[in-house]
């Protein structure tokens, strides 16, 4: 029986809350998160400002973190949950955030090639049920349209067995298809 005074969350907090388990109330804004980020720097808002943003509920913060650079610079190394005293566990909360920032087309111009390789790489480990270098560097590259960049490398790659010519497959990729599929489903519910 559903409870008549609960209300479903619909802000972008509760969203992450529903389908990460991510409570970013929980946060009471330490700054240890931020402090220990190794790339916060290069965000616009480092991973504490983030959460802020969210807690806060209001749509033109909620905007901001669609729109940030913050979640598709995030290396997802979880250097953050490791400083953090109330174990606010951002990586998934970051993943979630990119999903819905591509699927609301609100991705930042700076993380195309970001995204273009997420792409590739998710192709590659789709194709071949594991990841194929060769196959991820020439289906980015034609997604970047950067063809030169890092081509110097390639000969002592293949000379010390790093690329291979042909992908390695694994024996039954029936199920990483299945794998996909149950993941698109369950993203477009």
């Amino acid at each position: 029986m559903s409870n008549p005074h609960h209300t479903e969350d619909n802000s972008l907090a509760g969203k992450v809350q529903k389908h990460t388990g991510v409570k970013v109330s929980r946060c009471y804004q330490c700054g240890k998160c931020s402090a220990g980020c190794p790339v916060s720097s290069d965000m616009d808002f480092p991973p504490s400002l983030l959460i802020r943003k969210l807690q806060t509920g209001f749509p033109k913060h909620e905007e901001e973190v669609l729109r940030s650079k913050s979640i598709w610079f995030c290396l997802t190394c979880e250097m953050c949950i490791a400083r953090c005293p109330m174990e606010v566990d951002i990586p998934p909360m970051i993943d979630y955030l990119r999903g819905e920032s591509m699927r609301l087309n609100k991705a930042n111009p700076a993380a195309k090639n970001i995204i273009r390789f997420h792409k590739a790489f998710l192709n590659s480990i789709q194709k071949t049920g594991r990841l194929y270098e060769m196959g991820l560097i020439v289906d980015y590259k034609s997604r970047s349209l950067n063809m030169v960049q890092d081509v110097v490398l390639a000969p002592s790659m293949f000379a010390k067995g790093k690329l291979k010519i042909l992908p390695e497959l694994i024996k039954d990729r029936k199920n990483i298809k299945q794998i996909f599929q149950k993941t698109l489903k369950n993203k477009h519910k």
